[in-house]
């Protein structure tokens, strides 16, 4: 999965879209102006690739939501709470927020955004009010909620940060945490909203952490074989996709070099890997990786999944609910 540098793609962005092994991109505020240029592009992007494609974007409220100007300002997952009385309109505000989010980037032919996130909020920095709450109980819930929402508009669940960030504080965007709980400690905390919806099958796919958890091995979660194939798929039964997190980052710097750290990725269980912010070793990568991939059938069944008839007034109500709740304030 790639990204674009600009509001418009260029005659070298067409010819990596074409390429074999391309299979997404994702896309940021610097990819959008309004609606009708983000369509535009969007529409671009899925012509030159010249196959299924992948559209997706990080946009899960407050502080991480790529496209702002005519969007539905959703807040952050972590202020839900804060201002419903009730538990009950705690989830109907979550629900309502999956059901925004879905509407407004299907209408612009988007995929999928990479949320919810389910990590249990505790001491990490760049968590914070992104996680629902500090109790996994309500995180399910709250997640649950939000992820009926995204059903309701045709629109896939990833959960991140598998198998938890909240616990740790360094962010792994400019650092390399590492969380030295056991096992024990993780799975009676952080693990607790991943195994409860992967048992409930409630994800299409999962985003593991640039973490290193030290007592159950000492590559990052996402380099993994011990969390992805042993923990995530032969112990959780995860059967669906699953994306690393974006290889630029700092968290995954111990994995090698840039073509190494898609190599060893996609060794240790990953389906698609993010390489962005880093045009040059994104060529490098495509340049690498056998032609011969396939596309993985978790994968298939997230493109182009269209809305029904009743998507528009069930967005409005929603869109509604938010804003009586939240005002301005997000």
């Amino acid at each position: 999965m790639l990204d674009c540098q600009a509001e418009e793609l260029s005659a070298e962005e067409r010819e990596k879209l074409a390429h074999p092994v391309t299979g997404g991109v994702i896309l940021f505020s610097r990819n959008y102006a309004d609606p009708k240029q983000v369509a535009a592009l969007i529409k671009d992007i899925r012509s030159s690739a010249k196959k299924p494609i992948l559209i997706a974007v990080d946009h899960e409220g407050g502080r991480v939501q790529r496209f702002r100007e005519h969007f539905t300002q959703l807040p952050a997952m972590g202020a839900i709470t804060e201002v419903a009385k009730t538990s009950q309109e705690a989830e109907q505000l979550a629900k309502a927020c999956g059901l925004v989010m879905g509407y407004e980037l299907k209408q612009l032919d988007v995929d999928f955004s990479f949320a919810p996130v389910l990590d249990v909020n505790g001491i990490s920095e760049v968590i914070g009010d992104r996680a629902f709450s500090d109790c996994p109980q309500q995180v399910i819930t709250l997640a649950s909620a939000l992820i009926d929402g995204l059903d309701g508009m045709s629109m896939p669940a990833i959960g991140k940060h598998f198998p938890g960030h909240g616990s740790i504080a360094p962010d792994s965007h400019i650092a390399l945490p590492v969380d030295e709980r056991s096992f024990g400690d993780i799975q009676a905390l952080d693990l607790v909203p991943f195994t409860s919806l992967i048992r409930d099958n409630r994800l299409s796919g999962i985003m593991p952490a640039h973490v290193i958890y030290s007592q159950v091995d000492s590559q990052p979660a996402g380099f993994s074989r011990v969390w992805l194939q042993e923990i995530l798929r032969e112990t959780l039964g995860f059967k669906g996709a699953i994306f690393s997190d974006d290889l630029s980052m700092h968290g995954a710097s111990v994995a090698g070099d840039y073509v190494t750290r898609a190599h060893v990725a996609l060794d240790a269980g990953c389906d698609m890997v993010l390489a962005c912010n880093n045009p040059k070793g994104a060529e490098q990568i495509l340049d690498a990786l056998s032609h011969d991939i396939s596309t993985p059938k978790s994968l298939m069944t997230m493109y182009a999944k269209k809305l029904d008839g009743a998507a528009s007034g069930l967005y409005k109500e929603a869109k509604q609910r938010i804003l009586n709740a939240f005002g301005d304030t997000v």
